[in-house]
């Protein structure tokens, strides 16, 4: 067991040091502020303080964010190292404080400034030292981890750590179950007015089809992705958006019908299913709470998993609120303007929240990428999104990480808008991932 000696041990210290820890070793680091205890230990130590203290040990002089309360804006200077990026530059047995760094990232510190928001409302990833300093499209905290292994190993030889495995999560949003089907006369009226209105004769035809069940609903993916994740021995996880006001960006069939509740009911029986807390929920904590009551009573399971809608979500209050009601699991960390690394990291995490200082129960697991923003943000074609999906892949795979995806089941079905993102997501799965499951 590595032991780590510090003059302080803070949260934020305590926080980092598991979170590393889990990621290099099977058991925890051990952490001491015993000067005695550390010198008389007889197997391999960190020191993680201002002086180097014998010349056996793994030394890495800190920097003082661990050390901190509070939050400040801060310049942060970035240098090259080994071919990427590094900041808060130390000396010692490693060139940087790998512990400072990564728990500014992690925790989202930057989310905390003051700033301009997206046209949503949302933290605009412009903002962020990932987008500037361009190492957004890959988990630099994962590849920084490793450069620590080994140096660690360099140290201590005999030093034995976690063996880890690359791990592939399918997630699905399900912001619009149906695009004709359970939408009631009214809806499906004023939609047959408007493509008639525009001259839109295949979406009439079409409608009329579907409605009178000669063809399968456009956005119908089910049965297929079903086959799909039976082929590829894969265990998805499902996030339902059940506003019961449909407007605005929320346009799901309605949770009172019974469209909508077979489906919850056919997934939950054979999947992880999740609230996708609906646009409206941000503004009032109500709504949330009905929300998730109601998937619960759908599913006849406690709701833990959680992804916001439109990828909504404010630090702290957002997690707060998701804490409060139960959730334990969430998978909003990731942008929905643009693919890559939100947190910088290819790892579930816990999320600490900076203005309490401490860290919480709310596991984070981070996606980097989703068809929408590929699509909509991005402007991608079906091959440039294959190029994107295989980018990530393999420097997830690389450093042995977790690849989380968001795709929807519009983009799977048979509308044209859409076409060719079916086959993407289809060889992606049967042709990479599945040989490694």
């Amino acid at each position: 067991m590595l032991l780590l000696y510090t003059p302080h041990i803070t949260p934020r210290l305590r926080y980092i040091v598991d979170f590393i820890g889990r990621e290099l070793f099977d058991e925890p680091i051990a952490l001491t502020v015993n000067i005695k205890e550390y010198a008389g230990y007889a197997g391999p130590r960190l020191n993680y303080s201002e002086e180097e203290l014998d010349e056996v040990e793994f030394f890495l002089r800190n920097t003082p964010l661990l050390q901190e309360t509070g939050i400040r804006a801060a310049e942060i200077e970035c240098f090259e190292l080994n071919f990427h990026k590094a900041f808060f530059p130390t000396e010692g047995d490693f060139p940087f404080d790998i512990f400072a760094a990564s728990f500014y990232l992690l925790s989202r510190y930057e989310e905390y400034l003051p700033g301009s928001p997206d046209e949503y409302g949302r933290f605009d990833h412009t903002r962020s030292l990932a987008w500037k300093e361009g190492f957004l499209d890959i988990p630099l905290i994962n590849i920084w981890i490793q450069e620590f292994k080994k140096a660690l190993a360099k140290k201590y030889p005999a030093l034995t750590f976690r063996y880890a495995s690359f791990k592939f999560i399918p997630t699905y949003d399900i912001d619009v179950a149906y695009s004709y089907l359970h939408k009631g006369w009214k809806r499906n009226l004023g939609g047959l007015l408007l493509a008639l209105s525009k001259g839109e004769w295949s979406k009439v035809r079409e409608r009329i089809g579907v409605l009178q069940g000669r063809q399968q609903d456009p956005y119908d993916a089910y049965e297929w992705l079903d086959s799909l994740h039976l082929y590829c021995r894969l265990r998805a996880y499902y996030f339902f958006l059940v506003a019961a006001r449909q407007k605005g960006l929320d346009r799901n069939i309605s949770p009172d019908g019974p469209g909508l509740q077979e489906l919850v009911r056919y997934h939950a029986a054979g999947y992880r299913v999740g609230i996708h807390p609906s646009w409206q929920s941000g503004d009032r904590e109500s709504i949330l709470k009905e929300e998730i009551e109601w998937l619960e009573c759908m599913t006849e399971k406690e709701v833990i998993r959680s992804r916001q809608h439109y990828i909504r979500f404010a630090l702290p209050q957002t997690y707060r609120l998701l804490i409060k009601y139960g959730i334990q699991q969430d998978f909003s960390m990731g942008y929905g303007s643009i693919n890559g690394f939100r947190a910088s990291v290819a790892s579930s995490f816990y999320w600490y929240d900076l203005e309490k200082e401490e860290t919480t129960s709310l596991r984070l697991f981070p996606f980097c990428f989703m068809d929408a923003n590929s699509f909509y943000e991005q402007h991608d074609t079906p091959a440039q999104a294959m190029r994107e999906l295989m980018h990530y892949y393999q420097l997830i795979r690389k450093v042995n990480g977790l690849m989380v995806t968001i795709w929807h089941n519009t983009f799977l079905g048979n509308d044209p808008q859409f076409a060719g993102w079916k086959k993407v997501y289809e060889v992606f799965l049967k042709e990479e991932v599945f040989w490694d499951a």
